[in-house]
């Protein structure tokens, strides 16, 4: 095989395979942010009505839990993690259903995490009320914005939380 066809050759292999590593790598610097968080936060919704957070790693750092509590609500939970190019998040919520989404970092500098839902455990149908979106905004080390989606009935709201570390 002559010396171009072989390089042309590597250079394949090694652009086919550096892609995985590189997707991997991206998810593994997000999730390192999301560890970041752990502790507890305290803000404001939209409304002026309080809002306070937990982060809490756990599984070795292989997982981090958020206990959100919302003026005049129960508590939700979401449970992060890393699957393998992405960032896997199952919600719990109050409504009883356990939407799942995913966000697919797209470079090791995350400013915002972007969870798209992907299905629901426990949702009698798409039209019944669930999270369908959320955006974690790194504002700094110390102050973050969550932005969740309700849907129901193919009408969203959004909430958006303002976050200050505790």
């Amino acid at each position: 095989m002559n010396r171009s066809r072989l390089t042309l050759l590597l250079f394949l292999f090694a652009s086919i395979t550096a892609a995985p590593i590189l997707a991997t790598t991206y998810s593994a610097a997000a999730f390192k942010k999301l560890l970041s968080l752990a502790g507890d936060w305290e803000g404001k919704d939209e409304h002026g009505m309080v809002v306070k957070t937990t982060f809490k790693p756990m599984a070795s750092n292989t997982a981090v839990m958020e206990t959100l509590a919302m003026s005049g609500m129960d508590e939700m939970v979401s449970l992060y993690s890393v699957d393998q190019d992405s960032i896997a998040l199952v919600h719990y919520c109050p409504t009883n259903n356990q939407p799942r989404m995913r966000a697919i970092p797209d470079s090791e500098d995350v400013k915002d995490l972007v969870f798209e839902f992907q299905s629901a455990g426990n949702l009698k149908s798409p039209s019944a009320g669930h999270q369908q979106h959320l955006v974690i905004r790194f504002d700094d080390s110390n102050h973050i914005t969550e932005t969740w989606t309700w849907r129901q009935n193919d009408k969203d709201t959004l909430l958006v939380f303002h976050l200050t570390r505790k």
